[in-house]
């Protein structure tokens, strides 16, 4: 595993819980130090070496493990903050960068910006660490907008992805990310979050807000996963009712119902639902992906049989307790 500078507080991934045999280190940019850490057999959670950073600095210290106590590396994740002024206290953009290597021909890598779902109510864990290591291991660089939630509403959560766009595209040099390969991607509501910057990043409302050119806040794809997008007739309504709260009104339905949104500015997509899904219908996603086949703008969808709603990665890694979330056919 490689750290590096201005990567300070990024998330380690460990491949395996075996063996730690190297940490590189660039201390700055006219040198390398490398730290070398043998741990033979099994990692002890108790005496394995602690990773610390110091402003844009890693160093290795301590006798506590790199994970966390019961494995966990939460500690190790950057996270920025994104808040507006309506936010709430926990937004926030955590990310999880792949370093750098000289010995791989791949100089950048696009990266995805997950948001996850929770009817605007909440964000459900199941839709966040475990999809952006997904994707960390396709090579892909990732991040999850914890973005705010009720009592939060519309433009909220909307203005602190834009803010985390900026942020990665600002840094896209820095942190070996293809500028033009800035993925939005959400689940359910998340769905909805993502879809809603798809169409509304170009307004002034959004540049105006983040006192930005719109041209750094542009999405180059987005990926939809059982997406929320209508307020008509196939609406998951508590996640309006959530969003809207008291603007709740004919105007602003309206507004947030994504297929009567869909412009020259929204960008190609990828979208998958399931035909049994019975708390979001796949008619939000046949909407939409109507609407963007109207508007000329390149599209992916998938539609499985079998499949109830919240899916994820519908297999054992985000399973709920209930073992309800498996589903071999997706």
């Amino acid at each position: 595993m490689t750290v590096n500078p201005g990567f300070a507080g990024q998330k380690l991934v460990p491949q395996t819980l075996g063996k730690i045999t190297r940490l590189r280190e660039l201390l700055d940019k006219t040198g390398h130090e490398e730290v070398f850490i043998e741990v033979d057999g099994n990692v002890s959670f108790e005496n394995a070496p602690k990773m610390y950073h110091a402003g844009a600095r890693a160093f290795v210290c301590g006798t506590s493990s790199i994970f966390g106590k019961n494995g966990s590396i939460e500690e190790n994740i950057a996270k920025f903050d994104i808040k507006n002024e309506n936010s709430q206290e926990y937004a926030r953009l955590n990310t999880y960068l792949i370093s750098h290597s000289d010995s791989i021909k791949t100089e950048t890598r696009p990266l995805i910006i997950l948001c996850p779902g929770g009817g605007y109510w909440f964000t459900s864990e199941r839709e966040g660490e475990m999809l952006a290591l997904q994707f960390v291991a396709a090579g892909f660089h990732a991040a999850i907008l914890w973005y705010s939630v009720k009592p939060a509403t519309f433009p909220t959560a909307l203005l602190e992805l834009a803010k985390s766009v900026e942020l990665v595209r600002k840094h896209a040099k820095e942190w070996y990310v293809d500028p033009d390969k800035i993925v939005v991607e959400g689940c359910s509501a998340g769905g909805h979050l993502a879809a809603s910057y798809g169409v509304f990043w170009h307004e002034d409302f959004v540049s105006n807000k983040l006192q930005v050119s719109k041209d750094i806040l542009k999405p180059n794809g987005m990926i939809l996963s059982y997406p929320v997008i209508t307020s008509g007739e196939f609406a998951h309504r508590g996640s309006f009712n959530n969003l809207l709260r008291d603007q709740y009104t004919d105007e602003m339905l309206e507004k947030t119902s994504l297929e009567k949104q869909v412009n020259e500015y929204v960008p190609r997509a990828f979208i998958w639902h399931t035909y049994e899904d019975t708390v979001v219908p796949v008619e939000n996603s046949l909407l939409f992906a109507t609407e963007l086949r109207r508007h000329h703008i390149p599209v992916e969808f998938h539609l499985f049989e079998r499949g109830c709603h919240g899916l994820s990665l519908a297999n054992e890694l985000t399973d709920n307790p209930q073992g309800e979330r498996i589903q071999r056919e997706c």
